[in-house]
Protein backbone atom coordinates (compact mmCIF):
# COMPACT_ATOMS: atom_id res chain seq x y z
CA UNK A 1 0.00 0.00 0.00
CA UNK A 2 0.96 3.68 -0.54
CA UNK A 3 -0.38 7.46 0.92
CA UNK A 4 -3.55 8.41 -0.47
CA UNK A 5 -3.62 11.35 -3.03
CA UNK A 6 -3.49 14.35 -1.70
CA UNK A 7 -5.08 17.64 -3.16
CA UNK A 8 -3.39 19.57 -0.91
CA UNK A 9 0.28 18.80 -0.33
CA UNK A 10 0.98 21.25 2.11
CA UNK A 11 -1.02 19.32 4.10
CA UNK A 12 0.85 15.81 3.80
CA UNK A 13 3.79 18.15 4.44
CA UNK A 14 2.61 19.50 7.59
CA UNK A 15 1.44 15.84 8.19
CA UNK A 16 5.28 14.56 7.94
CA UNK A 17 7.10 16.94 9.77
CA UNK A 18 8.31 16.57 13.72
CA UNK A 19 8.78 19.46 15.63
CA UNK A 20 12.63 19.07 15.96
CA UNK A 21 12.31 19.30 12.29
CA UNK A 22 10.81 22.79 13.39
CA UNK A 23 13.04 23.61 15.65
CA UNK A 24 16.16 23.62 13.13
CA UNK A 25 13.98 25.19 10.37
CA UNK A 26 12.00 28.07 12.19
CA UNK A 27 10.61 29.48 9.05
CA UNK A 28 8.19 26.18 8.90
CA UNK A 29 4.91 27.37 9.57
CA UNK A 30 3.87 24.50 11.95
CA UNK A 31 4.59 21.10 13.27
CA UNK A 32 2.38 17.83 12.66
CA UNK A 33 0.76 17.67 16.23
CA UNK A 34 -2.27 19.27 15.97
CA UNK A 35 -3.01 17.25 13.05
CA UNK A 36 -1.72 13.85 14.98
CA UNK A 37 -4.70 15.45 18.04
CA UNK A 38 -7.33 15.64 14.97
CA UNK A 39 -6.31 12.25 13.43
CA UNK A 40 -6.52 10.24 16.70
CA UNK A 41 -10.25 10.93 16.76
CA UNK A 42 -10.90 10.25 13.25
CA UNK A 43 -9.08 7.11 14.06
CA UNK A 44 -11.51 5.74 16.53
CA UNK A 45 -14.28 6.96 15.14
CA UNK A 46 -13.85 5.06 11.63
CA UNK A 47 -12.10 1.90 13.85
CA UNK A 48 -15.08 1.59 15.88
CA UNK A 49 -17.45 1.88 12.92
CA UNK A 50 -15.58 -0.77 10.44
CA UNK A 51 -15.75 -3.07 13.62
CA UNK A 52 -19.30 -2.85 14.18
CA UNK A 53 -19.72 -3.76 10.57
CA UNK A 54 -17.50 -6.04 9.75
CA UNK A 55 -18.20 -7.94 13.37
CA UNK A 56 -22.18 -7.65 13.60
CA UNK A 57 -22.28 -10.25 16.54
CA UNK A 58 -19.31 -9.10 18.36
CA UNK A 59 -20.48 -8.27 21.65
CA UNK A 60 -19.61 -4.41 23.29
CA UNK A 61 -16.86 -5.81 25.43
CA UNK A 62 -14.96 -7.81 22.52
CA UNK A 63 -15.65 -4.65 20.05
CA UNK A 64 -14.15 -2.32 22.75
CA UNK A 65 -10.70 -4.65 23.59
CA UNK A 66 -9.99 -5.11 19.57
CA UNK A 67 -10.64 -1.05 19.08
CA UNK A 68 -7.80 -0.44 21.75
CA UNK A 69 -5.57 -3.50 20.20
CA UNK A 70 -6.08 -1.85 16.90
CA UNK A 71 -5.40 1.91 17.63
CA UNK A 72 -2.71 1.12 20.10
CA UNK A 73 1.10 2.84 19.56
CA UNK A 74 2.71 -0.32 18.28
CA UNK A 75 -0.14 -1.20 15.66
CA UNK A 76 -0.48 2.36 14.49
CA UNK A 77 3.19 2.37 14.17
CA UNK A 78 3.21 -1.22 11.98
CA UNK A 79 0.86 0.15 9.91
CA UNK A 80 3.12 3.54 9.35
CA UNK A 81 6.44 1.27 8.27
CA UNK A 82 3.47 -0.94 6.17
CA UNK A 83 3.70 2.75 4.20
CA UNK A 84 7.04 3.61 4.52
CA UNK A 85 6.44 6.69 6.92
CA UNK A 86 9.77 6.34 8.41
CA UNK A 87 11.70 7.08 5.23
CA UNK A 88 9.18 10.00 4.84
CA UNK A 89 9.07 12.12 8.01
CA UNK A 90 11.13 15.50 8.06
CA UNK A 91 13.15 15.13 11.43
CA UNK A 92 15.13 17.07 12.98
CA UNK A 93 19.19 16.23 12.85
CA UNK A 94 19.03 15.69 16.53
CA UNK A 95 16.33 13.18 15.94
CA UNK A 96 17.29 11.34 12.81
CA UNK A 97 20.45 10.74 14.65
CA UNK A 98 19.06 9.08 17.75
CA UNK A 99 17.33 7.03 15.31
CA UNK A 100 13.88 8.58 15.18
CA UNK A 101 12.71 7.50 11.89
CA UNK A 102 12.22 4.11 13.99
CA UNK A 103 10.60 4.92 17.00
CA UNK A 104 7.46 3.69 17.50
CA UNK A 105 5.89 6.69 18.89
CA UNK A 106 6.99 8.95 16.60
CA UNK A 107 5.54 6.61 13.64
CA UNK A 108 2.43 6.51 15.32
CA UNK A 109 2.22 10.14 15.85
CA UNK A 110 2.81 10.62 12.35
CA UNK A 111 0.17 8.10 11.25
CA UNK A 112 -2.23 9.45 13.38
CA UNK A 113 -1.25 13.31 11.89
CA UNK A 114 -1.51 11.70 8.01
CA UNK A 115 -5.29 10.76 9.20
CA UNK A 116 -5.86 13.81 10.34
CA UNK A 117 -4.45 15.63 7.32
CA UNK A 118 -6.18 13.32 4.83
CA UNK A 119 -9.68 14.28 6.64
CA UNK A 120 -9.58 17.68 6.18
CA UNK A 121 -8.26 17.05 2.36
CA UNK A 122 -10.99 14.93 1.37
CA UNK A 123 -13.65 13.51 3.93
CA UNK A 124 -14.36 10.63 6.57
CA UNK A 125 -15.22 8.09 3.83
CA UNK A 126 -12.25 8.48 1.99
CA UNK A 127 -9.90 7.93 5.20
CA UNK A 128 -12.66 4.81 5.78
CA UNK A 129 -11.59 3.64 2.58
CA UNK A 130 -7.81 4.08 2.76
CA UNK A 131 -7.63 2.63 6.60
CA UNK A 132 -9.66 -0.65 6.07
CA UNK A 133 -7.58 -2.27 4.01
CA UNK A 134 -4.88 -1.91 6.70
CA UNK A 135 -7.56 -2.68 9.26
CA UNK A 136 -8.66 -6.19 8.07
CA UNK A 137 -5.95 -8.01 8.05
CA UNK A 138 -4.60 -6.63 11.29
CA UNK A 139 -7.85 -7.53 13.01
CA UNK A 140 -7.73 -10.89 11.83
CA UNK A 141 -4.40 -11.45 13.46
CA UNK A 142 -5.49 -9.90 16.78
CA UNK A 143 -8.24 -12.11 17.11
CA UNK A 144 -6.09 -15.41 15.97
CA UNK A 145 -2.81 -14.94 18.35
CA UNK A 146 -5.47 -13.27 21.03
CA UNK A 147 -3.54 -9.67 20.90
CA UNK A 148 -6.86 -8.60 22.18
CA UNK A 149 -6.58 -9.60 25.61
CA UNK A 150 -4.66 -7.45 28.41
CA UNK A 151 -2.33 -10.53 29.46
CA UNK A 152 -0.96 -9.04 32.80
CA UNK A 153 -4.42 -8.06 34.18
CA UNK A 154 -5.72 -11.51 33.11
CA UNK A 155 -2.56 -13.39 34.71
CA UNK A 156 -2.95 -11.29 37.93
CA UNK A 157 -6.91 -12.12 38.02
CA UNK A 158 -5.92 -15.59 37.26
CA UNK A 159 -3.43 -15.81 40.37
CA UNK A 160 -4.79 -13.92 42.87
CA UNK A 161 -8.22 -16.26 42.80
CA UNK A 162 -6.17 -19.72 41.84
CA UNK A 163 -3.20 -19.08 44.20
CA UNK A 164 -3.87 -16.22 46.20
CA UNK A 165 -0.29 -14.86 44.73
CA UNK A 166 0.20 -11.33 42.98
CA UNK A 167 2.72 -11.90 39.92
CA UNK A 168 5.99 -10.02 40.40
CA UNK A 169 7.85 -8.77 37.23
CA UNK A 170 11.56 -8.38 37.04
CA UNK A 171 13.73 -6.73 34.11
CA UNK A 172 16.17 -9.06 33.63
CA UNK A 173 18.33 -7.42 30.63
CA UNK A 174 18.43 -4.84 28.39
CA UNK A 175 20.69 -5.07 25.41
CA UNK A 176 20.70 -3.40 22.01
CA UNK A 177 21.87 0.32 21.35
CA UNK A 178 19.18 3.39 22.66
CA UNK A 179 16.79 3.02 19.03
CA UNK A 180 16.86 -0.53 18.90
CA UNK A 181 16.55 -1.37 22.70
CA UNK A 182 15.13 -5.09 23.44
CA UNK A 183 14.11 -5.89 26.67
CA UNK A 184 13.41 -9.07 28.74
CA UNK A 185 11.65 -9.19 31.35
CA UNK A 186 9.81 -12.25 33.57
CA UNK A 187 7.21 -12.70 35.79
CA UNK A 188 7.10 -15.35 38.87
CA UNK A 189 4.89 -15.89 40.86
CA UNK A 190 6.49 -17.21 44.68
CA UNK A 191 9.45 -18.38 44.11
CA UNK A 192 8.62 -19.78 40.71
CA UNK A 193 9.20 -17.99 37.60
CA UNK A 194 5.90 -18.57 34.51
CA UNK A 195 6.90 -16.94 31.81
CA UNK A 196 10.02 -14.56 30.48
CA UNK A 197 8.85 -11.97 27.49
CA UNK A 198 11.02 -9.52 24.75
CA UNK A 199 9.71 -6.20 23.84
CA UNK A 200 11.19 -3.11 22.39
CA UNK A 201 10.14 -1.35 25.81
CA UNK A 202 9.97 -2.96 29.42
CA UNK A 203 5.84 -2.61 28.68
CA UNK A 204 6.23 -4.87 26.29
CA UNK A 205 8.22 -7.56 27.15
CA UNK A 206 5.72 -7.72 30.19
CA UNK A 207 2.79 -8.54 28.29
CA UNK A 208 5.06 -10.93 26.60
CA UNK A 209 5.98 -12.54 29.57
CA UNK A 210 2.41 -12.62 31.09
CA UNK A 211 1.32 -14.30 27.77
CA UNK A 212 3.47 -16.61 28.61
CA UNK A 213 2.49 -17.42 31.51
CA UNK A 214 -0.97 -17.88 30.90
CA UNK A 215 0.01 -20.26 28.53
CA UNK A 216 1.85 -22.35 31.14
CA UNK A 217 -1.12 -22.01 33.70
CA UNK A 218 -3.23 -23.41 30.76
CA UNK A 219 -5.19 -20.24 29.62
CA UNK A 220 -4.17 -19.33 26.53
CA UNK A 221 -2.88 -21.95 23.71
Amino acid sequence: MTLPNFKNSSLLRRALTHRSFINEHPEEPEDNERLEFLGDAVLDFVTGSFLYNRYPEMHEGHLTRLRAALVRTEQLAAFARELGVGELMRLGKGEEDAGGRHRLPLLCGTFEAIIGAYFLDADVEAVRQFVEPLFGPAAERIQREELDVDPKSLFQEWAQSELSLTPRYRTVSATGPDHQREFTVEVSLGDEVYGLGLGRNKQLAAQAAAREALKKAGMLQ
